[in-house]
């Protein structure tokens, strides 16, 4: 059913909204509406302008959350129900996240300074590292100054080339040191007069210089043991860091998340703004909040409020004298909550309509068992569903499994068992075998007629249904004249009659009778439009292209008989899948040679999974289809709009 709903106008100083939406909307459910549309009438109403003070801090803190804390800030411990959020306020809330922040940057600056010369440090040493092998002081030889000299490499083809056609056409003096796969490292001397000349020769050889700083102390294997002390000095270093700043942030765990909810809490409040108005009077601005609650939680709020001298609320009972209307907040049980998706899926009821869950329910799991009726098909769905609901919570499931229940019925109805009709007795008949014989008509499978008399009992709850929900919106023309009115609800009652009357081979009434029971209403559907008008008392009854409207009501009324006709007949489609599921069982069974007495079992198993799979979801489909086609299109509108509560629901 559709909750009912109260309209609530919530005012208070200016400065003191924060402190209300925080207090009552977290306890609370409302759906705020825009104050400055709601209150049109209203003077001197201006928008709520403020930049939201909470937005620095709140992004210090997910900062910190996620650079130190490693996890997702959505996926941080929840602590509104802590007696510590609870006291936090927003000023102290932003001084915790303000003095961490303070002092694990001071740690970061040092971490970061401790980085870079770390990172000096591993550059001198790579450079150096290709050199150990020269057994002289580097900054001796970087102070010659009448030898020239050169560190470098050598890809290793080159090398060769030059040791063997090069090195003693000149004088140079070469120390080969380290090698790898690519290239050798070497040290050379030659006298100044000829390094230009060498520098040359070696270019032509893709010698690659490396240039050393005046930084190192001894030899390269002395420089390069002192910078690996140095390295390793840095990285104990940074690693106490990091344990300082773990150490403060593991300390400080509890505060930083209370605080973040917290700033996270003003600053979503702070967002109320946007829907409220602002109004003054003398030298005091006061807000103003407008929005719909539940009558029961409305009642509660009220008489609390009645203890809070700063907030008064006032409660608008005439809907008449709102602009927006009440949005659309679903109660159904349990076992039909599930089905709300279907509704979902069409349109929420608007306020005041019907809400059509549970005869949805209800109808679809009938329907679906009666043209899937398998006790054994069914007990797997019934528990299939069940279990997957248990574990993943979806809606779908449980569906499946209330369609499983019926579907076990209306298997033992049936007498079917997982295809097989000769293990229990059926309690009603077999869909494929069992026969009525009708007058005019002759033999007809009984499913068909069982399906045609329950879908023109469906049809006609429907009307009744439109005629409730019509004269709940005050609309006298779809009550009354309509096709789905009482005008309908009268000739389609009157058909059906006599029908059954026919087919019972009983009397029929008299043509006079016939004739009233048919065209009476016929009539009142064809002049809905004038009758409407003289009951609204309009001035204008008849429209002024009679000509035009006669004949476009002769169309229309023949419309009219041909969907009677064609909504009924949708009907058969449940006995028809009923015989078919039945029908397609004794091919399996035929297959995995049941006939023989003793069947393949894995083609019996296969076989089930493969009816149930398909033929489950087809009739899924074409159950959904009757609802949605023959059933809601006669009543249901569902233009309503989905309540969405800007308190508790948001905040948790």
């Amino acid at each position: 059913m559709v909750e009912k709903m109260k309209f609530l106008s919530i005012t208070g100083h200016k400065g003191d909204i924060d402190r209300v939406v925080d207090q009552y909307f977290s306890r609370y459910e409302i759906h705020l509406e825009n104050a400055l549309s709601e209150l049109k009438t209203v003077p001197n109403l201006r928008p709520f302008t403020e930049n939201n003070p909470y937005k620095e801090e709140l992004i210090k803190s997910e900062d910190l959350i996620r650079t130190y804390l490693h996890e997702p800030v959505k996926n941080s411990p929840a602590s509104s129900d802590s007696a510590q959020f609870q006291k936090l306020s927003a000023e102290e809330a932003a001084e915790i996240i303000q003095t961490l922040n303070q002092e694990l940057s001071v740690l970061v600056e040092e971490k970061e300074r401790l980085a870079k010369e770390l990172e000096m440090l591993q550059i001198s040493e790579k450079q150096i590292n290709p050199f150990i092998d020269l057994n002289y002081d580097v900054r001796s030889i970087l102070q010659f100054k009448y030898v020239g000299f050169r560190f470098g490499r050598f890809p290793h083809e080159y090398y060769k080339k030059f040791i063997d056609y090069v090195y003693d056409t000149i004088d140079v003096v070469m120390h080969k040191c380290q090698e790898d796969e690519k290239y050798v490292w070497v040290v050379y001397f030659v006298p100044k007069v000829i390094s230009d000349k060498m520098d040359a020769i070696l270019a032509s050889l893709h010698f690659e210089r490396f240039f050393l700083a005046d930084e190192y102390e001894g030899t390269p294997t002395e420089a390069s043991q002192a910078l690996k002390e140095k390295i390793n000095g840095l990285l104990a270093r940074i690693q106490e860091t990091d344990q300082s700043l773990s150490q403060i942030i593991q300390a400080r765990k509890a505060d930083l998340l209370a605080a973040h909810e917290r700033l996270e809490r003003f600053s979503t409040n702070f967002d109320v703004r946007k829907l409220a108005a602002c109004t003054s009077h003398e030298s005091h601005t006061f807000y103003i909040l407008c929005g719909w609650m539940r009558e029961k939680d409305a009642a509660s709020f009220q008489k609390e409020l009645e203890n809070d001298p700063e907030t008064f609320s006032f409660m608008e009972d005439n809907h008449d004298n709102i602009v927006s209307k009440p949005p659309t907040r679903l109660k159904n049980p349990g076992i039909f909550k599930p089905f709300e998706m279907f509704i979902r899926m069409y349109g929420l009821p608007a306020y005041g309509e019907i809400d059509p869950t549970v005869l949805l329910g209800l109808t679809y799991a009938f329907l679906f068992g009666f043209m899937f009726g398998d006790a054994g098909q069914g007990l797997c769905l019934l528990l299939g569903g069940f279990l997957l609901y248990r574990a993943k919570k979806m809606d779908l499931a449980a569906i499946i499994s209330c369609c499983g229940f019926f579907s076990t019925i209306f298997g033992f109805l049936f007498g079917s068992v997982f295809g097989f009709e000769d293990i229990i007795e059926a309690v009603w008949l077999h869909p494929k075998d069992a026969m009525t014989r009708l007058p005019f008509i002759g033999n007809l499978n009984t499913v068909f007629v069982v399906a045609i008399a329950l879908g023109m009992g469906i049809v006609l709850m429907t009307m009744i249904l439109n005629v409730i929900n019509s004269l709940k919106s005050h609309d006298p023309e779809k009550a009354y004249f309509d096709t789905n009115g009482i005008a309908g609800i009268v000739f389609y009652t009157a058909l059906a009659a006599t029908v059954f009357l026919y087919m019972t081979n009983h009397p029929l009434p008299a043509a006079a009778v016939l004739t009233v029971m048919f065209l009476a209403p016929l009539m009142v559907i064809l002049f809905k439009e004038p009758l409407a008008a003289l009951v609204e008392k309009k001035a204008e009854v008849m429209p002024k292209q009679k000509g035009m409207f006669f004949v476009q009501g002769f169309f229309e009324l023949f419309e009219v008989l041909l969907s009677y006709f064609s909504n009924t007949l949708s009907f058969v489609r449940v006995g028809a899948f009923a015989v078919s599921h039945a029908a397609m069982m004794e091919v399996v069974l035929m297959l995995a040679g049941a006939e023989a007495g003793s069947p393949n079992w894995v083609v019996v198993i296969l076989g089930n999974l493969f009816v149930c799979g398909m033929e489950g979801l087809i009739v899924g489909i074409q159950v959904l289809r009757l609802e949605y086609y023959e059933l809601f299109s006669r009543f249901y509108h569902g233009t309503g709009r989905e309540f969405k509560p800007y308190g508790k629901a948001d905040m948790q």
